[in-house]
């Protein structure tokens, strides 16, 4: 069994592995800031309010992602428990935005972590910048908790998810700035707890499993469009 410190090694390890490829990528420091309670959570009529010109999926969606040139990933989309992160995605999968797109970030060592893409600039900078415009277009951290009516937003937490870091979730990469998730997302390779409450998981792959263990850093998106469930995306 890994002794308590060594797992603390390991670790600082991985995050500091992530920290040097670039801003927007998992980190561990979130986990310590103040939690939240269901009763905080937002009502979902007022996330079109506190968030406009945001696209949210209101329910499922299904997204076919093909990699290393014609290996297929399905992934289901939780617009239920993360509409904002899920229609962000959604909407940008629609748009082709990821098509051609390389996974910038891939850690395995010491341990499988997470497979990282979606960075148009190919370094962990980059994020999606609207046509017609000269910056990102940011979403906030959006997490529901077990047992709550709606996410609460722009907050970290320790209490309990309902999305949860399984092998295999999809979520949504960002800087230390809660509020700073653009287009960068990550697989994750392994259960990672300690990642809950602290980033925005919205979905998970649903078939195609055993090709993101084959993933290596650069490796590029051919090609990944939603297949189901369009006609909940709202812009």
């Amino acid at each position: 069994m890994q002794k308590p410190f060594q797992h603390l090694i390991v670790v600082s390890f991985l995050l500091g592995a992530l920290m040097l490829g670039g801003c927007d990528s998992p980190r561990r420091e979130q986990a310590a800031t103040p939690t939240n309670s269901p009763s905080t959570a937002t009502s979902p009529d007022t996330t079109t309010d506190r968030f406009p010109g945001l696209p949210r999926l209101n329910g499922k969606a299904t997204v076919l992602m093909t990699v290393k040139g014609n290996k297929q990933i399905t992934i289901e989309l939780d617009g239920n428990n993360a509409p904002i992160s899920a229609g962000n995605f959604a909407d940008l999968v629609q748009k082709g935005f990821y098509n051609g797109l390389s996974f910038h970030r891939v850690v395995r060592q010491p341990q499988p972590f997470v497979a990282q893409g979606g960075d148009p600039k190919g370094n962990g900078s980059g994020g999606y910048i609207p046509a017609g415009s000269t910056t990102e277009r940011r979403i906030p951290l959006e997490i529901k908790l077990r047992g709550a009516t709606a996410p609460i937003y722009s907050q970290t937490t320790t209490d309990v998810p309902e999305l949860q870091h399984k092998r295999g979730t999809i979520a949504m990469a960002r800087s230390q700035a809660p509020d700073s998730a653009s287009s960068q997302f990550y697989f994750t390779l392994a259960d990672i707890a300690f990642l809950d409450g602290n980033y925005a998981v919205f979905g998970k792959i649903t078939q195609g499993l055993d090709i993101i263990d084959t993933i290596q850093q650069g490796d590029k998106i051919t090609s990944a469009k939603v297949t189901q469930g369009i006609e909940n995306l709202k812009k």
